[in-house]
């Protein structure tokens, strides 16, 4: 096994979190980027309120959130800011984030977030083909700090899920406020979630069935004392879904506390693709994870009626993986569909990185697949999926 070396999964567990965490508290009962009354937020006095947008109306009514194998506009990434994060990885971090966010440019129009004084080496780093544009920023996880888009008849709109560092176990002064700031730049109506939660959170079907982790919800590190049924009223307001499907997942063992999009994703309505660890893999908090999600899939149905298909997607052998210590997110699972394509880790593992692509492509029949290198992506936790948002096209 590869000698684990430190990550900024352990670097920034410590009070500075903490203080962070502080600095955005009240922020939840904000009014809308338009000066509107906005939606009580999860410490307002109601809690539970439904989503609403500056007209007033119920957004579960007019607006859903699309699969994200339907057209987007564009996509949304974030250059890697603080040193303190990452430490010395910081240069490899950033490596990995340029050849992502240029992958992705292949297919579909990339805005990458980036610090104004940091603005000019993302544009030297990623290329032409990506788009820079200055926000501050503090991490690259614009999946979870970036808003999460839905539409309808209204148009667009962004939920701002309340962004709190993962129930504060990382500093995000300005990550806190990325959704709130992009929706205004690019003049998007913004939803203020009831709830606090990150889009790594979320796997929708687009036909009304949501998936989550109970522990990275119903958890008092976001959601003190808000019980599973609220929260699931919550995704029903804001998402426009008919049925969720809960698996237990791990708390406090993992940044995210187990996110579903490291552990299962729809391929399509009907069918789950599902993390499988390494046979022989001792007991962690994915093993643990995908043995509840499996128990739970095998007598679901979605929100059409359908029992789900369940297809194994294998992990890679941590062993052939150079600097694959404890945090590493080794799984595939984690990819993202683009117009046209879908963008898969490649780890290094040489069997495992082809199977992958193979079962991935084979699941997105009609996109072309394409391999990148993320190791130092994955060194922090995370992965191709947590570092990329989609804004999904209207009119589509």
């Amino acid at each position: 096994m590869a000698h684990p070396r430190p990550s900024r999964r352990t670097l920034l567990r410590s009070g500075a979190a903490l203080a962070a965490l502080a600095l955005t508290e009240g922020c939840s009962s904000a009014g809308g980027d338009d000066g509107s009354p906005g939606t009580t937020g999860p410490t307002g006095p109601t809690g539970t309120a439904p989503a609403t947008d500056p007209s007033g109306a119920t957004a579960a009514a007019r607006r859903t959130m699309p699969a994200e194998s339907r057209p987007h506009t564009r996509t949304f990434m974030a250059w890697p800011a603080l040193e303190e994060v990452w430490g010395d990885q910081l240069p490899g971090v950033r490596q990995d984030i340029a050849g992502l966010a240029r992958a992705v440019a292949g297919f579909e129009p990339v805005v990458l977030l980036a610090r104004p004084d940091q603005a000019d080496q993302a544009r030297q780093a990623c290329g032409s083909s990506v788009e820079v544009i200055e926000l501050m920023v503090d991490d690259l996880w614009a999946r979870d700090t970036g808003p999460t888009f839905v539409t309808g008849p209204q148009g667009l709109a962004g939920i701002d899920f309340n962004f709190n560092g993962w129930g504060g176990k990382q500093t995000h002064a300005a990550d806190s406020q990325v959704a709130r700031n992009l929706l205004a730049h690019y003049g998007i109506t913004r939803i203020q979630a009831p709830v606090t939660g990150e889009g790594g959170g979320i796997e929708v079907d687009g036909e009304g069935t949501l998936m989550a982790t109970e522990s990275s919800w119903v958890n008092d590190n976001r959601n003190p004392g808000v019980p599973r049924e609220r929260i699931e009223e919550a995704f029903r307001d804001l998402l426009g879904v008919e049925k969720v499907i809960w698996f237990k997942g791990v708390a406090g063992q993992d940044i995210t506390d187990c996110h579903i999009d490291a552990l299962a994703r729809f391929a399509e309505p009907g069918t789950v693709v599902v993390h499988r660890p390494a046979p022989g893999t001792p007991p962690d908090v994915w093993t643990t994870a995908t043995g509840q999600a499996l128990q739970v899939l095998a007598s679901a149905t979605d929100a059409r009626g359908r029992a789900l298909k369940v297809v194994d997607l294998p992990e890679p052998d941590l062993d052939l993986i150079e600097g694959a210590g404890k945090d590493f997110l080794g799984t595939y699972i984690n990819y993202y569909v683009c117009n046209g394509g879908v963008i898969v880790p490649r780890f290094g593992d040489p069997a495992a990185d082809e199977d992958a692509a193979g079962i991935i492509g084979g699941l997105h029949p009609g996109r072309r697949v394409v391999q990148v290198d993320i190791n130092h992506i994955a060194s922090g936790g995370g992965g191709i999926h947590c570092a990329t948002q989609q804004q999904p096209a209207t009119g589509t």
